[in-house]
């Protein structure tokens, strides 16, 4: 695959995976991630998927928008780093919550399906 060829597949597979987060349904998300997928953000660290998942159920997080523009992928084997910037807005306790973005996405080839391990991210300074 071209770089570009490369470059829009994994953007559907991205624009798959913010489906699922703005389903806001953990089954949906457990599709795009391993079993042991964590997000690394500048506010909480590490946060385990249990984590995540259990402010989503609680109803204290909610995602409404998600876009992200993949800007650079590479592939190593079975191993892909998927940078891009993204935008996303929703709600966090009761809160409204816009964020602008870098992501990195680190994707592991499992059973033929590229699978989320890590989603890192981090704000665009204004």
């Amino acid at each position: 695959m071209t770089e570009e060829q490369l470059r829009k597949y994994f953007q559907q597979i991205e624009d798959n995976f913010n489906g699922a987060v703005i389903s806001n349904k953990v089954d949906e998300i457990k599709k795009c991630i391993t079993s042991d997928w964590v997000l690394v953000d500048s506010q909480g660290g590490i946060i385990p998927q249990e984590g995540f998942f259990n402010v989503l159920e609680q109803g204290l997080l909610s995602h409404s928008t998600m876009t992200k523009e993949v800007l650079r992928v590479k592939v190593y084997g079975d191993i892909a780093v998927v940078t891009g910037r993204g935008q996303n807005t929703g709600t966090w306790q009761g809160q409204l919550l816009e964020a602008d973005e870098w992501i990195t996405d680190i994707y592991k080839k499992e059973n033929e399906q590229w699978l989320c391990v890590m989603t890192h991210l981090t704000p665009v300074k204004k």
